[in-house]
């Protein structure tokens, strides 16, 4: 239960810590203002917001620790629990996607309510941030079927694009695969190996197929390019990392990996960033935020993923207290962690 708890506290933790640099493009400079601060001890991160990203992940716990009877009822309360988040959400500006998602939700309609049209522009991060918990909740094998279900329909609720729900699988996949204990080189192979059981799943749904296919190709691709890069697409060698590989170097190489230049604002880029820090960083906790948190993208949202997944390989004890004994709704995530631990040990 302790690293069910520790997630869902360094995900908020990562979050915020990103989210106060967002507006910052440049890597070398936010870690040149850190240092400025203290460094990374001297935060004080309960003084800054979460991002609409957290909100987002922790209403969808709230929908997964209901006694739901069916995955369909679980789809319409987090329909309604969606719809409600909207107006929490008002003034962080949360982003396009997850708002026109949102909007085409039908909570008054039975059958229909979780359907919303294919949306070109639905890329973005938003559905991989919220879906960690997703793979709390299904983390043991023979859950594998309804985490790949519920994290494609958690996905496409708000982010109804290939890039943005199979953004939703991956890091619901990894969360699975962290407190299963399987070795992390192996992640990335064997997200790529399930990629097929999801179209199965999609055609099995009989919506969009026809649009999905032109954008389903660019997520692996992305992803088989990468692991080639770090050498890991055997799923059993040791990552190849550049030795230097500082704040200068990092912004470079995930522009690469990013659609448009802005790394980790699409669902493909958003968890290999986190993946990547993982795999550089190991246990510690520092280091995995100059990668992970402190560079010039997204950094709530890789911040948000790679602190979920360090809580759930290592727990919360390599963070210095300080960094989050204050942290803005540190009691709620730490309760939504037990519930989520509960739930899952409990599934009927």
């Amino acid at each position: 239960m302790e690293r069910f708890q520790a997630a869902m506290v360094l995900g908020g933790l990562g979050d915020a810590l990103g989210h106060r640099w967002e507006a910052c493009t440049s890597g070398p400079q936010i870690q040149r203002e850190l240092a400025a601060l203290g460094g990374l001890e001297k935060l004080k991160p309960e003084r800054w917001p979460f991002s609409d990203g957290l909100l987002m992940h922790m209403t969808t716990a709230e929908a997964l620790v209901t006694d739901y009877w069916c995955l369909e009822d679980l789809y319409r309360e987090l329909v309604r629990l969606y719809v409600e988040a909207m107006v929490c959400l008002q003034g962080r500006a949360p982003g396009p996607s997850t708002a026109q998602g949102c909007a085409n939700l039908k909570p008054n309609n039975f059958l229909l309510a979780w359907h919303t049209p294919f949306n070109e522009k639905g890329s973005g991060h938003g559905a991989a941030t919220k879906a960690v918990c997703v793979g709390m909740r299904y983390w043991q094998p023979e859950r594998l079927d309804s985490l790949v279900e519920v994290s494609i329909e958690t996905g496409r609720m708000t982010h109804n694009h290939p890039i943005g729900f199979l953004g939703s699988l991956c890091t619901a996949l990894f969360a699975s695969f962290a407190i299963q204990g399987k070795p992390l080189q192996s992640w990335g192979r064997d997200l790529l190996t399930l990629i097929p059981k999801a179209e199965e799943y999609c055609r099995k749904t009989i919506r969009h197929m026809a649009e999905y296919q032109e954008k389903w190709f660019y997520f692996e691709a992305k992803w088989q390019f990468y692991l080639e890069e770090r050498g890991i697409e055997d799923g059993e060698s040791k990552a190849t990392i550049p030795e230097r590989y500082d704040a200068e170097e990092t912004d470079k190489m995930y522009k690469r990996w990013s659609s448009e230049g802005c790394p980790g604002r699409r669902g493909h880029d958003a968890p290999m960033i986190a993946y990547d820090a993982l795999l550089g960083a190991g246990s510690s906790w520092e280091e995995l935020c100059k990668r992970a948190v402190f560079h010039g993208g997204e950094g709530s949202a890789t911040g948000l993923i790679a602190g979920s997944l360090f809580g759930l390989l290592y727990g919360i004890s390599p963070v210095p207290v300080g960094l989050y004994q204050d942290l803005d709704k540190r009691d709620k995530l730490e309760d939504l962690g037990g519930r989520l631990h509960r739930a899952a040990s409990a599934e009927k």
